[in-house]
């Protein structure tokens, strides 16, 4: 009896010592499938961000900022421009026309410079030193003001194609050297229908 005891006993330390081990190695399996679980997870993560990071480097460049801190005051002139005409009662109908078009197409266009500057964390004012062609001094602007009749609407056309000459140069510089493809696309826009503008303006002017 004594020795058969003595053989469960052992048995049983046996099985107890195997339920360890194998309960031992099981967890260290969970723990290592775990870990790599939480490295894959971290890897993906940190190239998600890494991915993230180059979209942003490329999505524009310092040609982008220019063209739209250049062009959004460049815009604005033209509409007060073109509102400076729109007040006067006796203007050519064709000129009136002129005026309201350039405005309706250029307020859009200063929502989405404005836009795009805030999304790239830029000023929306261009640098002392940035050069915008085709820009009127206040004395031009007010000499427009002063203006009546045919003579304002001579006034307004030639100081508005020489306005869209510098507007077209600007974005003949944006195509050249921008990166962002929105960017791009309103510079090729630009530079289709203000130099359309120009040839109509020119036009018109023969005939005053």
């Amino acid at each position: 009896m004594s020795s058969s005891l003595s053989r469960k006993r052992a048995l049983t330390k046996i099985l107890a010592t195997g339920a360890l081990s194998t309960a031992l190695v099981l967890s260290a399996a969970a723990c290592s499938d775990s870990d790599e679980t939480t490295t894959t997870t971290t890897t993906s993560a940190a190239d998600a961000a890494h991915d993230h990071d180059a979209s942003s480097d490329v999505a524009h460049n310092d040609a982008d900022i220019a063209f739209a801190q250049g062009m959004l005051p460049h815009h604005e002139q033209a509409i007060v421009m073109s509102d400076i005409m729109l007040e006067k009662s006796d203007i050519p109908a064709n000129v009136t026309a002129m005026a309201k078009q350039i405005k309706d197409a250029q307020g859009p266009e200063i929502t989405t410079l404005t836009g795009w500057l805030k999304e790239w964390n830029a000023p929306t004012d261009a640098p002392m030193d940035h050069e915008m062609d085709g820009m009127m001094s206040e004395d031009d602007l007010n000499k427009l003001r002063a203006a009546t009749g045919t003579e304002a609407a001579k006034l307004f056309l030639t100081q508005m194609i020489e306005h869209h000459e510098g507007a077209v140069d600007m974005a003949e510089d944006e195509i050249e050297d921008g990166k962002n493809a929105d960017a791009v696309a309103m510079a090729k826009s630009i530079v289709e229908s203000q130099q359309k503008e120009i040839d109509e303006m020119r036009t018109m002017l023969k005939g005053l």
